[in-house]
């Protein structure tokens, strides 16, 4: 096997071929984290002529003058291969450390373990756990996450037409969206200049649901990044021309992605603007022939007695028992490159911890 520095063009075949592909993984998130101060660097992995891993990974200077080295969304390789896993990592973490580098840290989009539309394991389903060995084995352990959430809620789309997935949607679903579409709320799409009106929502739910929001820049950013290649879009909920729901979608690969939303709490129970979105994004999904529709971020497996059990149960109105299911992702992990330097930086972190 060899290691291999790639051009940004041979990572971009390579992801679009990778069934671990993430919007994560590409030059235009490159091009944002580099416009934040990032710098990015593309490696591969070759066995003869065929290339069977590769990253996008980013670093910046972030303590003591030492950086970090981070794979958002990566990197795209096969973790139940060990002897992979190792040499990948091996070799990345040595260019790492000749590069200032003291941990690098990673977040793959790789499915550790089916489950059903409960968070239940499925019986004879595929088990990835094996990589969990394999990680800790090449010197990582689980960390908290940066970007991407554990969990998420999918809908499998499977060709269907949009009219075949509302019926399968549940009926208190579809009562709140024929009740949405009957008070006269519409649905569309914000143009660059319009982003501040998705920013005012954000902004007002972040502020009550007490989450950290992205800032307008950030938005504006992604927008000039993919909306050229329809990889991202921007909805609006109105009614009578007043903004009440907005959300952000990501369109990469075989897959849609609710990344981001809001509402105004002033009309929520009233309009269930929210439902409308989610249908409008649905039905583009289908009619352009995506396979996965993701629902994006659970903060834990379904628990009725946690507290937002309810965002789950949202989400679940909008699949049947057997077209929807919960993902578990492999998770955040991060391992060692300046062994000084990342136990400096551990001892100062778990004491700031101690003083809260």
């Amino acid at each position: 096997m060899q290691f291999i520095e790639l051009t940004s063009a041979d990572f971009q075949k390579f992801a679009a071929k990778s069934p671990y592909k993430s919007f994560y993984q590409t030059p235009e998130i490159a091009q944002l984290r580099e416009q934040n101060g990032w710098t990015a660097y593309y490696f591969g992995v070759k066995n003869g002529q065929t290339l069977r891993a590769a990253t996008m990974v980013v670093a910046r200077p972030t303590f003591l003058g030492k950086s970090t080295f981070y794979c958002p969304g990566g990197p795209l390789l096969d973790f139940e291969d060990a002897a992979l896993t190792d040499f990948f990592f091996k070799h990345l973490r040595r260019y790492a450390k000749t590069h200032n580098g003291y941990v690098l840290h990673i977040e793959p989009y790789y499915e550790l373990i089916q489950r059903d539309r409960s968070g239940e394991i499925v019986k004879n389903g595929f088990d990835r756990r094996q990589a969990l060995k394999n990680l800790k084995n090449t010197g990582f352990t689980p960390c908290e996450t940066s970007d991407e959430p554990q969990y998420a809620f999918v809908l499998d789309l499977d060709q269907r037409t949009p009219d075949e997935l509302f019926k399968q949607f549940k009926q208190n679903t579809r009562n709140l969206i024929h009740r949405a579409e009957k008070k006269g709320v519409t649905v569309r799409e914000l143009s660059k200049e319009e982003l501040g009106i998705f920013k005012q929502i954000t902004e007002s739910t972040s502020d009550r649901r007490h989450f950290q929001d992205k800032p307008l820049s950030y938005y504006q950013q992604m927008y000039d990044l993919f909306a050229h290649k329809r990889e991202v879009k921007f909805l609006v909920a109105e009614i009578e021309g007043t903004p009440i729901s907005a959300a952000m979608f990501m369109l990469y690969g075989d897959e849609v992605t609710y990344l981001f939303s809001g509402s105004d709490e002033k009309y929520m129970k009233e309009y269930n603007a929210q439902y409308l979105i989610q249908w409008y994004m649905i039905k583009y999904a289908a009619e352009h022939k995506f396979k996965r529709y993701n629902f994006y971020g659970l903060q834990a497996l379904p628990n009725e007695s946690k507290k937002n059990y309810g965002l789950y149960t949202f989400k679940k109105g909008f699949a049947s028992d057997d077209r929807g299911h919960v993902t578990e992702l492999i998770g955040a992990h991060e391992a060692p490159v300046n062994q000084t330097f990342y136990a400096l930086h551990s001892l100062l972190h778990k004491l700031k911890g101690l003083k809260k």
